[in-house]
């Protein structure tokens, strides 16, 4: 057996953005046959790969793994010999009998790695780019998702989607994660209705309070879910008083960053909708952009009438890794 096959394993997972625990052995108390530094990486369905000791150990590892690949914490158990194979907390770590007659004690740490999560910016605006620019410095794996866009216009996107049709970002695009709608007057419907797809756990649309609540209304007028309508948190981000579309985007994936982390702020709230940050309002009525070009109105058409639009590098919009399905 190769100890350091964890090694190869880790990286074929993380290119597949699979996820896994990495297990590392702190302490062993003979007779064990794993030492202290020994680690192995731990699937959900049970593969080891690398060396953490013998069989008795492993039903204590597999279901501290798979809780924390549930909730992405990370969590140092011990496993001890005793009659039960019972469990209990001993301050910050969790302690679990073992019943097999070989022995010795383990204490491991076990640390999940999980894919990155997913944030779909819709829009070509100014604050659609500034954020899809921002985004993956803070770990978030971004797609665009714009009529007409072409990949590369937006080399920090992991993938560009050029059309905003809803079915084609489904089938193109995991479910869940975060999104953003930035369209600022150019097809807000559509990317609005694209969004609401995708069935994210949070959707953040930069528009006024008073714009918001318009097109709530068409949208539920056009068959959407009111509850998962009115969960629309507008305005977007947090209240730092941003006026350049940089600045907005900033405060949108403050926001973002505090939803990821659990923090809810007043602006994620989807009811009653707080007021907009200050110069928030001008990037997002329809007389003038943050930037001083004239938007157009929302655009009334349906997603469902707008024609497909490929890729500038291909007829179908590459799929990568943390994006892809």
């Amino acid at each position: 057996m190769n100890r350091n096959d964890w090694i190869t394993q880790a990286a074929r997972l993380q290119a597949a953005q699979q996820a896994f625990a990495l297990v590392t052995v702190l302490r062993a108390e003979a007779p064990t046959s794993a030492k202290p530094g020994d680690k192995a990486l731990v699937t959900a369905d049970g593969q080891i790969h690398g060396w953490i000791g013998g069989g008795c150990a492993q039903p204590a590892v597999l279901k501290t793994v798979r809780r924390a690949l549930a909730d992405g914490q990370s969590q140092t158990i011990r496993i001890a010999p005793t009659d039960t194979t019972a469990e209990r907390t001993l301050g910050d770590v969790l302690e679990f009998g073992m019943a097999c007659h070989s022995g010795g004690t383990l204490e491991l740490f076990v640390d999940p790695v999980l894919p990155a999560t997913q944030l779909t910016v819709f829009g070509d605006s100014p604050v659609a780019r500034a954020l899809v620019g921002l985004a993956p410095r803070v770990g978030l794996c971004v797609a665009l998702v714009a009529e007409g866009a072409m990949s590369s216009d937006h080399p920090d996107a992991s993938v560009v989607l050029a059309s905003d049709e809803a079915s084609h970002v489904v089938s193109q695009l995991n479910s869940g994660g975060y999104a953003v709608v930035a369209t600022q007057g150019r097809r807000d419907l559509p990317g609005l209705k694209a969004a609401l797809a995708l069935a994210p756990s949070h959707l953040w649309f930069v528009a006024s309070e008073r714009k918001a609540g318009v097109l709530r209304s068409s949208l539920v007028a056009g068959g959407e879910d009111a509850d998962r309508v009115a969960g629309i948190i507008a305005p977007a981000g947090e209240s730092i008083g941003a006026q350049t579309p940089e600045e907005i985007a900033l405060s949108v994936l403050a926001a973002v960053v505090a939803a990821h982390r659990g923090r809810a702020t007043h602006r994620q709230e989807p009811a009653p909708l707080a007021p907009p940050a200050a110069g928030q309002e001008d990037a997002v009525m329809p007389a003038k952009s943050c930037c001083g070009g004239a938007q157009q109105a929302a655009d009334p058409t349906p997603a469902s009438q707008t024609p497909a639009v490929t890729v500038a590098n291909g007829p179908q919009a590459v799929k990568k890794s943390c994006c892809g399905s």
